[in-house]
């Protein structure tokens, strides 16, 4: 039996978008992204959607624009809180900017933040949250919203394993001022490498825009929030108005996203139909619990927690692996047991006692868009064996 953790979604579809791209000779971010960046937006519901490299610079890029807005903007020592289960390029940006990052404990069921202790760490020096939606399960931002309601604090989303998730019918990722989304080979969708960032803030469009190349004027519009722009074309092709990177996109991430965007409802359908079987078998098993869902999540992958501790994990996941069923620690654990962390400017607030958990007794094993209810009675046996022994 094999349970592979990802698998492609493409097909003959993507292959011509690709050669369409090759065949032109223009590689370099074009019409393909441009189009892209609209039907994405679309999809979720946002005004704009700005595509990048990856889903790590579409978290780099959201946390600079906040830093170069007229009025509002962030600065160096502002606190942001944070989850501490997430993936290191959420917290990278921060520490990068000189921000003091507030680690909140999660969810045990969830594996999201914590309201209740969200709530408790919210306090006047909170500029942001930067709220993860982990493994397709987005938080309960009705819950959130009443937090931060006339407060002047900057709620962003790491959307990245979260495509196609909804609460209350609102897609993840559109309900804080950006969130951010990854079209990574493992993900939703797939365009190799690739990452969206989705805003409803025209300021913040025209400063993403800048900023995802060099920092120029070349490629905003002639009436835009950022700077005063002439119709001298020559002028204004190597103008640099904000410190930007290179974090564009080839058009041919483009041309493929547009194939994937197509598949996608279908994608989200089969892991959820395969959600379905999961929650019904694995719920059952004692000795192991299992992440619960908030709103519609579009199931990354399937999360499983050894309640009897590391010793437990240790052997079911050997016993999976042994099966060619691939494992994967629950994203990064509890990140704040890494060594970087003595580069970061940071605080707990208390403890992180689920997260501790988590990273001790958890995992999780791959979901698809294909029916793999099967293979997921087979797994559940290798557990249920495992746990008696």
């Amino acid at each position: 039996m094999s349970l592979p953790l990802a698998t492609s979604t493409w097909d003959d579809k993507e292959i011509a978008a690709l050669n369409s791209v090759i065949e032109s000779g223009m590689f370099s971010m074009g019409k393909h992204v441009a189009e892209f960046e609209a039907e994405f937006a679309e999809f979720v519901g946002s005004k704009y959607s700005v595509m990048v490299n990856s889903g790590s610079s579409a978290n780099l890029l959201a946390v600079a624009a906040l830093f170069f807005k007229k009025e509002g903007k962030l600065k160096a020592g502002d606190e942001v809180i944070v989850p501490a289960v997430s993936w290191s390029t959420t917290y990278y940006p921060l520490q990068q900017y000189g921000l003091k990052l507030k680690f909140v404990d999660i969810d045990k069921d969830t594996l999201n933040l914590d309201l209740t202790q969200l709530e408790s760490a919210i306090t006047e020096k909170t500029k942001a949250i930067f709220a993860v939606n982990l493994l397709g399960n987005p938080i309960d931002y009705k819950k959130v919203e009443p937090m931060i309601e006339g407060k002047d604090i900057y709620l962003l989303e790491d959307n990245c394993e979260s495509l196609g998730a909804t609460l209350e019918s609102k897609h993840a990722g559109t309900f804080g001022v950006m969130g951010t989304f990854s079209s990574f080979f493992s993900h939703h969708i797939s365009t190799m490498e690739g990452g969206l960032i989705a805003t409803d803030d025209e300021e913040i469009y025209h400063i993403l825009l800048s900023i995802r190349s060099h920092g120029w004027t070349r490629h905003l519009p002639k009436d835009n929030k950022v700077v005063e722009k002439s119709d001298d074309p020559f002028h204004e092709s190597f103008r640099f108005v904000l410190p930007g990177y290179n974090v564009r996109p080839l058009d041919m991430s483009g041309a493929l996203g547009k194939e994937q965007l197509k598949k996608l409802p279908g994608i989200i359908n089969g892991r959820r139909e395969n959600a379905k079987s999961f929650v019904d078998i694995f719920s059952k098993i004692d000795g192991i619990s299992i992440q619960k869902e908030t709103g519609n999540s579009s199931w990354f992958g399937f999360a499983i927690i050894c309640d009897a501790g590391s010793e437990m994990r240790d052997k079911v996941v050997a016993a999976l692996t042994a099966e060619d069923i691939v494992c994967r620690p629950i994203v990064a654990g509890d990140f704040t047991k890494n060594e970087v962390m003595s580069y970061f400017d940071y605080e707990l607030h208390g403890e992180m006692k689920n997260a501790s958990v988590i990273d001790n007794s958890g995992f999780f094993i791959g979901n698809h868009h294909y029916d793999v209810k099967d293979k997921l009675t087979s797994v559940a046996k290798i557990i249920e064996q495992t746990l008696k022994s």
